[in-house]
């Protein structure tokens, strides 16, 4: 027998702090990857690829850090929201031995990618302010996909071990 499938009424919600948390480790993650991603696309590859990423080279990793630190502030923010829709939707989620909640690999699937598509939309616009350049923020946001696709699938699976911050039924 596997476990039961809960329903709306019968999940066990997430504390409020488990999502300001849990944003606040993502962003950590997701920053340090914006800010390697950033300077590589404009230190690396625009040059490699004979383009222009719009930033001098004694800029470019500023310009890059100036993304990431940019990033924080929306991103904690875009993160709580997307955590705080989620937890709405019953899809998908189970529970443990222990009357804990437990939810499955197709609901972190569908998580990251509606945070992926959210989340690259503002890196753009982002390196698109702090750049000037179109060419660089689609490629900066165009390859953050990737990368943090795999980072943030890993992110929600690290956090599905974690058993703290449910409210008791």
């Amino acid at each position: 027998m596997g476990t039961p499938r809960l329903h709306l009424h019968e999940a066990l919600p997430e504390k409020r702090w488990r999502s300001i948390v849990k944003a606040i480790s993502w962003r950590i993650i997701g920053s340090l990857d914006t800010l390697v991603l950033s300077y590589v696309v404009m230190a690396y590859i625009f040059p490699w690829l004979g383009l222009d990423a719009g930033v001098a080279k004694r800029d470019m990793l500023n310009t890059a850090g100036y993304i990431a630190l940019a990033e924080i502030v929306t991103k904690i923010g875009l993160f709580y929201l997307h955590e705080r829709a989620w937890v709405h939707v019953p899809w998908n989620v189970t529970t443990n031995a222990r009357g804990g909640k437990r939810e499955g690999m197709g609901r972190s699937a569908a998580k990251t990618f509606s945070w992926r598509v959210l989340a690259s939309a503002d890196t753009a616009l982002l390196a698109f302010l702090f750049t000037g350049t179109v060419g660089a923020a689609l490629t900066i946001g165009g390859l953050e996909v990737w990368t943090k696709l795999a980072l943030f699938f890993v992110h929600e699976r690290i956090w599905q071990r974690i058993p703290i911050g449910y409210h008791a039924v």
